[in-house]
């Protein structure tokens, strides 16, 4: 083929290189400049960056999967034909399953980590038989179990009043699973949570410990990877365990976060750290309330004994127990007094030391910062603790006190949409807003 007339090969060159040379230009600019740009120099976009996809936890697919399950357990309908005695054995025989294929898997991993065993897989071959047997029945069991612990739950919500048309709404639905960690991200100058991640179950020690390491050291951020008991997602997803204790409690607790998804309280649950501290204080209350009625009803021989020893027992004299709500409420308060006068290392370091102390009293926390009081502050339904001296803890349970019956403290506080609100609720309900101490 001929060229045109009008062909210049070092014309057609330049035309050709200029956008090349422009996009090289501005590739070159992109790397120097976009670290800085408010998109990537966003400590909540850097944040995302180091807790990366792979380790999120895929809540879409976790829930369509739940709610398959629930619907298949929903047309069996097996429990409604159980007598309650019988009901209740059977959740205590499928929770002495799970103890016992939990305890074959704590077995199966001491084999894999002790150096002196040449062969692990030889090694726990008879282990591992045995509990792929123990959970493909517990597969089969789990519907049924997780049936009739629900209507147990429901029963007692609805006898107190927190029904519509005879039944709980929403109505009581739960499963175990494994359940994702939570990575929590707290400023280091003072206590609130300003960041989190759900981060996918059966991460690492070590996992854990290089994520809180890179926020500290790109974000000068506090943050604490923590285990989560359950998730108020729908079904609410419960830790898998061996206590019929435990579960009622949390089975109520997500309940209630349910419960006041429906009302203002619930709604605004990510508004402020305040507003996350009162919802969470509210399921806690009603869990601590709930849960024991619920053993009490359907498993008696499993109320827990008093702490305190019979009148005229022989036991001779008591070292004075370990009371570790109050040794944590102590730690908070001066943490948060050392923030407040600016001292941030020496606040890091005094955290430092009691962790210590709560390792030797057998408290085995693997660290505690800003972070950790973040998350388990929030959780002040009990005197003491990791709240400190947060005076939300103590006006719900005032208000709790001042209310006729548990469905009229819900009906109440699930129309507070802020702190001011609650205290003006308080003011109402009970007098004066007490102060931070």
């Amino acid at each position: 083929m001929t060229p045109p007339a009008n062909y210049d090969p070092v014309m057609l060159r330049r035309r050709h290189w200029k956008p090349i040379r422009t996009s090289l230009v501005l590739a070159i600019i992109v790397l120097i400049v976009a670290p800085d740009w408010p998109a990537f120099g966003d400590a909540a976009f850097r944040f995302q960056t180091i807790v990366g996809r792979e380790r999120r936890f895929n809540f879409i697919t976790w829930t369509i999967d739940a709610l398959g399950r629930k619907a298949q357990a929903a047309l069996s309908g097996t429990h409604h034909f159980l007598p309650e005695v019988v009901e209740s054995e059977f959740v205590e025989s499928y929770l002495e399953k799970v103890l016992e294929a939990k305890g074959l898997e704590t077995e199966i991993e001491l084999v894999y980590t002790d150096p002196s065993v040449a062969d692990a897989e030889a090694a726990t071959a008879e282990l591992l038989a045995r509990r792929a047997g123990i959970r493909a029945e517990l597969a089969w069991r789990q519907p049924l179990a997780e049936a009739i612990v629900q209507q147990q739950v429901a029963t007692l919500l609805v006898e107190e009043g927190l029904e519509v048309g005879g039944m709980t709404w929403p109505p009581v639905m739960m499963t175990l699973s494994p359940v994702p960690y939570m990575v929590v991200v707290s400023p280091r100058d003072r206590i609130t949570m300003v960041d989190s991640a759900t981060l996918v179950p059966g991460i690492s020690t070590a996992d854990k410990e290089e994520m809180e390491s890179a926020i500290i050291e790109e974000l000068d951020r506090s943050a604490l990877v923590v285990p989560i008991g359950g998730i108020g997602t729908y079904p609410a997803m419960i830790s898998e365990t061996g206590s019929i204790n435990w579960l009622a409690g949390v089975v109520t607790h997500e309940w209630t976060h349910h419960w006041l998804s429906l009302h203002p309280l619930g709604v605004r649950y990510l508004e402020s750290p305040e507003m996350r501290t009162i919802n969470e204080t509210v399921a806690s209350m009603v869990d601590l309330e709930i849960g024991p009625k619920i053993i009490e009803r359907y498993y008696p021989e499993m109320v827990p004994p008093l702490d305190s020893p019979a009148p005229g027992s022989s036991a001779g004299p008591q070292l004075p127990a370990f009371d570790f709500g109050a040794q944590m409420a102590e730690t908070r308060t001066t943490v948060d007094r050392l923030l407040a006068e600016g001292e941030i290392e020496a606040a890091e370091a005094y955290m430092e030391q009691r962790r210590q102390y709560f390792v030797n009293n057998g408290y085995m926390i693997r660290k505690l910062n800003q972070a950790y009081f973040a998350f388990y502050g929030g959780y002040a339904a009990e005197p003491g603790g990791a709240a400190g001296a947060d005076p939300i803890g103590p006006m719900l349970r005032a208000l709790r006190a001042a209310s006729p019956s548990l469905h009229a403290f819900l009906r109440d506080v699930g129309q507070v949409t802020s702190l001011a609100d609650l205290e003006a609720l308080y003011q109402a309900k009970v007098g004066d807003v007490p102060a931070v101490q």
